[in-house]
C-alpha cells in the first residue's frame, strides 16, 4: 500500500479516530484496570494484566479476571498486606507459561517496589532518557528482580537492551502515561511525557507497519521498534503511540480488507 507521507498520516489519523474510542475497551485487556479507580489498583492490575497479555484474547481476559478475584478485587491492598495463606491461594493460577511460582514472586517484587522504590512510576521516571523509555524498562527489570527469585520468572519481563521489542510492557506504559481524551488510556503517570512512549510491536502491528512502509526490518525486535518509533514520531512527535490504535485495528479488525 503506497501512500504519500501526507496521505499516510491522514489515513492513519482516521483509523486512530475509529479505534481510539470507549468501545475499544470492551474487547481489550485494558478493561481490567478500568474496573478500578485508585491509582495503585490501576497500576498493579494493569501491570499484571499486561504481563499475561499474550495468546488468545478470551483466555487473557478470563485469567486476568481470575487473578483479580484471587487478590480479592483489591490488588494494592493484597500486594502490600498479604500473608502466606493468601499466597497459597494462588497455587492453581496459570496462564500459558506464567504460573503460580511466577505470580508469587511478582507479588513480592511489587511490594518491594512500593515499599522501597516509591512505586512503579518512580522507577520509570528516574531512568527515562530524553527520547526513550526503553533504557528505563531495562532498569525496571533489574529492580524488579533484585530480590531472590526463580530464574524462570525473569522471562516474563522483557529487556529492550537484549533486543526485545518488549511489546507487553510498552503497552502497559501506553496505558499509564498516554494522555487520552477519549478515555481509553489512563494517563495517570503525569511526570512522564507521552512523547517518550514506544508502540507495542507484535505480529499484527508489525505486518501492518510493513505494508504501509513504516517498517522495513523483518524481525519484531528492539531494532524494528526503533525504526517504527522514528517513523511514528515524524507524524506526531507529541503522541506517537496513538498510532498503535490504527495499526492494531487494521491488523486485527480489518485484516480481510487490508
Amino acid at each position: 500500500m503506497k501512500l504519500s507521507k501526507a496521505a499516510l498520516k491522514e489515513f492513519l489519523d482516521e483509523k486512530v479516530k475509529k479505534y481510539n474510542t470507549p468501545e475499544f475497551i470492551e474487547s481489550d485487556p485494558i478493561q481490567i484496570p478500568h474496573q478500578f479507580s485508585n491509582k495503585q489498583d490501576i497500576e498493579i492490575s494493569g501491570f499484571l494484566t499486561a504481563t499475561i497479555a499474550w495468546g488468545n484474547r478470551k483466555s487473557i481476559l478470563n485469567n486476568a479476571e481470575k487473578l483479580m478475584d484471587l487478590m480479592d478485587r483489591s490488588p494494592f491492598d493484597f500486594v502490600m498486606n498479604h500473608e502466606q495463606d493468601d499466597l497459597d491461594h494462588l497455587d492453581d493460577f496459570v496462564h500459558r507459561t506464567f504460573n503460580s511460582v511466577d505470580l508469587r514472586y511478582f507479588i513480592k517484587a511489587l511490594q518491594n517496589i512500593y515499599k522501597n522504590h516509591g512505586g512503579l512510576d518512580k522507577i520509570f521516571q528516574d531512568h527515562s532518557e530524553r527520547d526513550s523509555l526503553q533504557p528505563a524498562i531495562h532498569h525496571f527489570k533489574s529492580v524488579f528482580f533484585e530480590l531472590p527469585h526463580p530464574k524462570r520468572t525473569e522471562k516474563h519481563v522483557s529487556d529492550p537492551l537484549k533486543n526485545s521489542a518488549a511489546k507487553r510492557i510498552n503497552m502497559y506504559l501506553r496505558w499509564m502515561i498516554r494522555q487520552d481524551t477519549n478515555g481509553v488510556d489512563f494517563g495517570i503517570w503525569k511526570s512522564l511525557s507521552p512523547s517518550l512512549l514506544s508502540c507495542p510491536l507484535d505480529v499484527h502491528s508489525g505486518n501492518v507497519a510493513r505494508k504501509l512502509g513504516l517498517l522495513k526490518r523483518k524481525m519484531n525486535d528492539a531494532k524494528a521498534l526503533a525504526e517504527l518509533d522514528a517513523n511514528l514520531r515524524k507524524m506526531d512527535p507529541k503522541d506517537p503511540v496513538k498510532y498503535d490504535f490504527a495499526l492494531f485495528g487494521l491488523g486485527v479488525f480489518e485484516k480481510e480488507h487490508f
